[in-house]
């Protein structure tokens, strides 16, 4: 049965969700609200968006009702989030959003890093272009900063939940929640139960040693960590390849890669590529 459109999520902070049937990006949108006062726990749902972004400004759009596009504020206290970790909230969501598919699908997706949501291809569906898993979801954290403390976070999600059939450009990089289950999916109901789990993993991350715990799960899901990769960095203009073996993750969530000659590098951000060797 499915959940009608909700306004508020009943004991979260998230009391004030708003539902748009177009909108350049809901991340953009709360970051303005955010500038002039918005408060901490506000929601906007999208049916299509116009200039979504992924990350590193990448464009990321979907037909009206095919994915759910949702951001959130919010306001992290200083002494639990700094600029520094603040993308553990991103993980924070992505746990939340993986534990809300597979109760309500019984799809098991694994966290791709630094933001994604994906699903392994099995051995007999690899495509030459593949690398061995079908992203499903992203996640976005964009901050404001003043004064080396976070003003606000805003984090997106855009999850592919009704494409009916992936686009044959997309085959072998892309699926949809829908296609996988070979059945229609609630995004309503998907949504309200992401904000659910979500204000369960944030209040956890803002607690002492919250970031521990986080880290702990993150790590037992990754579809990364284990994996020979290649991750392509920008460094001033230049894009610079580290390859070497995912091994873990340290305190803030950067991904720690061995290049060999027991030499290792903390990766911030960049694009990861698992190298296919590691995935058949």
């Amino acid at each position: 049965m499915e959940i009608a459109k909700f306004d508020s999520v009943d004991k979260t902070r998230f009391n004030n969700v708003t539902w748009v049937a177009e909108i350049p990006s809901t991340n953009t949108a709360l970051l303005e609200r955010a500038r002039s006062g918005g408060q901490e726990g506000e929601v906007i749902i999208a049916d299509l968006q116009t200039q979504g972004r992924g990350r590193r400004g990448r464009e990321w759009i979907a037909p009206a009702g095919t994915s759910l596009m949702m951001s959130m504020l919010l306001r992290p206290p200083s002494d639990a989030l700094s600029p520094s970790n603040a993308s553990l909230a991103t993980s924070a969501l992505a746990l939340s959003a993986r534990t809300a598919i597979l109760e309500l699908t019984n799809v098991n997706l694994e966290i791709k890093w630094p933001n994604d949501l994906v699903i392994d291809t099995p051995v007999d569906q690899l495509l030459d272009a593949d690398l061995g898993y079908r992203k499903v979801a992203g996640i976005l954290t964009e901050t404001l900063i003043s004064n080396a403390v976070i003003e606000a976070l805003v984090i997106g999600i855009g999850l592919n939940t009704g494409w009916g059939e992936v686009p044959p450009e997309l085959q072998s990089v892309a699926t949809s929640l829908d296609v996988l289950t070979k059945s229609e999916i609630d995004r309503n109901a998907l949504g309200f139960k992401i904000l659910q789990n979500f204000e369960t993993e944030y209040a956890a991350l803002l607690a002492p040693n919250g970031s521990q715990q986080v880290l702990h799960e993150v790590k037992k899901h990754s579809n990364t960590l284990g994996k020979r990769v290649q991750v392509h960095m920008d460094v001033t203009a230049n894009t610079q390849i580290i390859r070497g073996l995912a091994v873990d993750l340290d305190e803030c969530g950067r991904l720690i890669v061995e290049t060999g000659d027991n030499d290792s590098q903390i990766i911030t951000m960049g694009d990861v590529e698992h190298l296919r060797l590691d995935t058949r």
